[in-house]
């Protein structure tokens, strides 16, 4: 297959950006995002500040995160059965009706650790629910050849609002109170309705269900089964999370290890975490080029070795400012990752199933993940961080070898596979028990 050109693979990045569905849903979801990390910046501070201990803070972060592993097949049943542009709406507004409840505990002095936490929970069971709405979405804005950059767009915008989020929060908390950065997200949620409703959508034809919510969720596991190159994806998604993932939920740790004191080691935190979060910008911005010009398999290929690559890198780092710079390589390899996997799913699952795949695979990552980095947590404390972090770092480099070696099928399918026979709902659907 002949090359790209250089000038149009640099367009590759922005170029689902032409399409005016997407970019409406692009720029509605950044203002969102950034209006979610302000609030979760805000909500761990405040929890933390009223309890004085960081375990409240790490279960904060969990009433957010395990949702998004336990519910999303759910998610996907759903989105396969209701209009997603609706519900899409309804879900965002739900949002900020919970953030708004924020709101009116801080105002009256309620905002109690257990009852923010409560509502936090809450917010991540819809947050779990939307997001095979949303993902499942991005093939119906975008013609098939921009669905990498879109997926890759997606991704960028992600990491963005995780660095500008907790600039804001910072400034508005420095300069007003909490209760502002909750009012921000209540309202950033409306920029999303808005430019739902904005959007030209033709009208996709959802029959009546005939099989109930379990059944459909069956069917999708076996959609997802059927499909080689899907279970390829979500196979080696869970290699990720499982030995990749974890140096997220590290970061404080090797901050720790990098400064002396409090306020040093919060300094260094956020360091790290704001060179992940630039990193992975930048990663996601170069995949839709690099896939253009070298084939999306081979740059997927590349991103499940280089990442690891860049964690040993990373481990090794004798100092916060080549920390630094090894985590934004470890942050755009590790994008290119979750892109490039998750695109292989938008791809390949039949048009019926896609949101109840793209469920399994966003359980895959969100439960194993913190599997994942609660035993490299209980490595580290029993030999050190560095020794955890290579560790699993190496046994994904010669898990992936070995692939290449004994399975390279396996990774082929990464790529533009030859499309396989149609799979119907009722060809998957199961009699209901």
């Amino acid at each position: 297959m002949p090359r790209k050109s250089s000038s149009s693979s640099s367009r590759a990045s922005f170029r689902p950006l032409r399409h005016r569905n997407f970019a409406l849903f692009f720029w509605a979801n950044l203002v969102s995002n950034v209006g979610t990390w302000m609030q979760t910046v805000a909500v761990g501070a405040l929890v933390t500040a009223r309890t004085g201990k960081a375990s409240w803070a790490a279960l904060v972060a969990a009433a957010v995160f395990l949702p998004v592993g336990l519910l999303s097949p759910i998610g996907g049943a759903l989105a396969d059965r209701l209009d997603r542009r609706r519900w899409l709406a309804v879900g965002n507004l739900l949002e900020a009706a919970l953030a708004a409840v924020l709101v009116l505990l801080a105002v009256t002095g309620r905002a109690s650790p257990v009852a923010v936490t409560f509502v936090v929970f809450l917010a991540g069971c819809v947050l779990a629910l939307l997001i095979p709405f949303q993902q499942a979405m991005v093939p119906d804005l975008v013609p098939k050849e921009d669905v990498l950059g879109a997926t890759a767009l997606g991704s960028a915008q992600y990491n963005l609002g995780r660095v500008l989020g907790p600039a804001l929060a910072a400034i508005v908390i420095a300069l007003s109170s909490y209760t502002w950065t909750f009012a921000i997200n209540a309202v950033s949620f409306f920029a999303v309705v808005v430019a739902l409703m904005a959007m030209r959508l033709s009208v996709q034809a959802k029959g009546e269900p005939t099989t109930g919510l379990w059944s459909q969720i069956r069917g999708g596991m076996k959609a997802a089964k059927d499909e080689p190159s899907c279970r390829a994806a979500i196979g080696l998604i869970a290699l990720s999370a499982f030995l990749a993932a974890p140096f997220i939920a590290l970061i404080p740790a090797k901050a720790l290890l990098l400064a002396s004191g409090d306020k040093a080691t919060g300094t260094a935190t956020g360091a790290l975490t704001t060179a992940q979060g630039v990193g992975a910008v930048i990663g996601a911005l170069m995949l839709a080029p690099l896939a253009e010009r070298f084939g999306r398999q081979k740059v997927v290929v590349f991103d499940l070795i280089a990442a690891p690559v860049a964690l040993c890198l990373y481990a090794v780092s004798p100092s916060v400012i080549t920390a630094v710079l090894a985590l934004g390589l470890v942050g755009a390899t590790y994008i290119g990752i979750l892109s490039g996997l998750n695109t292989v799913v938008q791809l390949r699952a039949p048009t019926a199933f896609r949101a109840r795949v793209l469920g399994l695979y966003l359980m895959a990552l969100g439960v194993i993940y913190p599997i994942g980095a609660l035993i490299q947590g209980a490595v580290a404390d029993a030999t050190t961080l560095a020794d955890a972090t290579i560790g699993a770092a190496v046994i994904m480099i010669l898990v992936v070898g070995a692939l290449a070696l004994f399975s390279p099928n396996t990774l082929r399918l990464l790529g533009d596979t030859p499309a396989e026979p149609a799979v119907t709902e009722s060809s998957t659907a199961t009699t209901p028990t």
